[in-house]
């Protein structure tokens, strides 16, 4: 069923220790640790304490953020980033299918992103780790025929989802709904007229969460739905928005 969490760059203020607690503390069960802040790529040792940490709190390891741009981003980085998955324990490792939106990308350059991931996914397989690809604005996955295209060209791509600027309810749950069976991860948060300059505590987009989490358990399988972008970068609220979805998930939706 629904298996909450956060995604570790909520809080790049925070050390990796911190944010053990603090999700332990909320009763979140997983995080994802970003490659930016927390678990720099190429840094073993980091990311090794991670996953003591993370385990050590009997918390589970999501995943690990990386920013590899498939097509863009140098072919070695890549090699980088997964060595410090395997080393973080992560099981999946997420990048981007990169950088312009489904109508701004020719076909040569939609092939090139598309075999980047492929190759990207069979280096993992090596590993027993999986790519993920986040539903995301200024990729091939803006646009949901051109991101169910991309995991039907690249089978073994793990979707993950988020909603976009100023979203609507009927469209995301039609979006959430082409993703499934394979959809995994889920980012939740809730944003305004504004966008991302607006952030909402996740209770102000009950509309929105109440019917997709619904989609989410409706087939019975186990999905990570992770808390990023809280306002002000407030601890505080944080903690308000993980009892929100804790609460909706204990209620079965």
């Amino acid at each position: 069923m629904i298996v909450p969490g956060v995604v570790s760059v909520t809080f790049r203020q925070l050390s990796v220790p911190e944010i053990v607690r603090l999700t332990a503390d909320a009763g979140l069960r997983a995080i994802t640790w970003g490659g930016d802040v927390h678990v720099p790529v190429g840094d073993l040792a980091a990311a090794e304490r991670a996953r003591s940490l993370t385990g050590d709190a009997g918390l589970i390891v999501e995943g690990y953020g990386s920013y590899y741009k498939a097509g863009e981003s140098e072919p070695a980085a890549f090699a980088d980033a997964l060595r410090t998955a395997v080393a973080l324990g992560a099981p999946v490792i997420r990048v981007w299918a990169g950088v312009t939106g489904a109508a701004d990308t020719d076909p040569a350059r939609r092939a090139a992103v598309t075999e980047d991931l492929r190759r990207c996914a069979d280096l993992a397989a090596v590993h027993g780790t999986r790519v993920a690809v986040e539903y995301h604005v200024e990729t091939l996955t803006d646009d949901i025929d051109s991101a169910t295209r991309l995991f039907d060209e690249v089978d073994a791509l793990v979707p993950y989802w988020q909603p976009k600027e100023t979203p609507e309810v009927d469209a995301c749950v039609k979006e959430v709904r082409s993703l499934l069976p394979k959809l995994r991860t889920v980012h939740a948060f809730s944003w305004g007229p504004d966008g991302f300059t607006e952030r909402l505590p996740l209770a102000d987009r009950a509309d929105l969460w109440r019917p997709v989490l619904a989609e989410l358990n409706a087939d019975g399988q186990d999905r990570f739905v992770l808390l990023e972008f809280v306002p002000d970068d407030s601890v505080e609220q944080f903690r308000s928005d993980a009892a929100a979805l804790l609460g909706w998930s204990a209620s079965g939706i």
